[in-house]
């Protein structure tokens, strides 16, 4: 935990106030309905998702050699839309947006083709992070060291390694260089290299496009757009987990915040992190129910990210 950052209702939480079972704070009844997974509540949400990206989309497109105080905003929502349909990618990579696991398995690829993700790959190294949530040397999302300085922080908001992360990811997959990811099962390592290469074909197909038409609309409609929206992506994940405990309490080491509507839609309700991962098994229309149970007992409760990014930056030295 980063020094001196303590945050919500971690001020006063104590290892004495802790329940025995965290895993047991939702009645079974309660917790029997709220698990219901529903194909109707998944395609609403992504179709309300595809609208903001088709809305905001077109606006761009059609303004942004024309009315450039339109094109910008509208830039800044589009490819905020796209980078996070990474939160779609993962409610379904936990098969629980949609009843079908059909569904969720093809949402979820296409996902991660607009949000740069592989949703087959993601899915292995997503398990390990939930079985090892911040337990150093086993979550792999604590191999991105977390920012302690003003260089850092601004050096991952701004989307940089994140980029070279991907890059160097999609190289080692996509050759089958799979060694150096030991929570990918040998029995898996195919198929994941087999939708790594599916998905780099696509991305060349685009470019190839691009080229041979003489207009760059890869560059405009996606790797433009998902560059400006990765920042405000990263500045929202940097919440989950950043400051929290390090150790295996699902209480302590994970941060929900409460934010505002259009954030919730376009995260999935992703913000209720703390309640995914106490219950990862219930779909994201049941986070908020799950909330209202749980949040007495949640150690990070913090009332928006610009709050959380705040005290991110207050705990830095100096």
């Amino acid at each position: 935990m980063q020094k001196g950052f303590v945050s919500g209702m971690s001020a006063n939480f104590t290892a004495e106030t802790l329940p025995g079972d965290p895993h047991r704070l939702i009645p079974v009844e309660v917790l029997k309905q709220l698990h219901g997974r529903s194909n109707r509540a998944g395609w609403v949400q992504l179709l309300m998702h595809l609208a903001v990206i088709g809305v905001s989309g077109s606006l761009w497109l059609t303004q942004m050699g024309w009315r450039w105080w339109v094109a910008l905003p509208a830039l800044v929502v589009y490819g905020t839309s796209l980078a996070t349909m990474f939160a779609a990618l993962h409610e379904c990579v936990h098969r629980t947006a949609f009843a079908s696991p059909k569904i969720n398995d093809g949402v979820a690829w296409v996902a991660g083709l607009l949000s740069f993700y592989n949703s087959t790959f993601y899915r292995h190294y997503h398990t390990w992070h939930h079985r090892y949530t911040q337990i150093p040397g086993k979550d792999p999302e604590l191999e991105d060291v977390k920012p302690q300085h003003w260089r850092q922080y601004l050096l991952e908001i701004s989307g940089i390694p994140w980029w070279i992360g991907k890059f160097r990811t999609y190289f080692y997959l996509a050759t089958g260089q799979l060694q150096r990811y030991p929570y990918v099962p040998e029995s898996a390592r195919a198929e994941v290299i087999r939708s790594v290469r599916w998905q780099l074909a696509v991305y060349a197909l685009g470019m190839a496009i691009s080229v041979g038409t003489g207009w760059a609309w890869f560059l405009v409609l996606w790797l433009l757009p998902l560059a400006v929206g990765q920042p405000i992506l990263r500045f929202m994940l940097l919440a989950e987990h950043t400051g929290c405990s390090q150790n295996d309490n699902p209480l302590t080491n994970t941060r929900t915040t409460l934010t505002l509507w259009p954030v919730r839609l376009l995260m999935w309700n992703m913000p209720y992190h703390a309640e995914h991962h106490l219950y990862p098994a219930l779909p994201f229309h049941a986070l908020a129910k799950a909330h209202a149970y749980l949040r007495p007992h949640l150690a990070h409760v913090e009332a928006g990210y610009l709050r959380v990014n705040y005290q991110i930056i207050k705990s830095f030295p100096g």
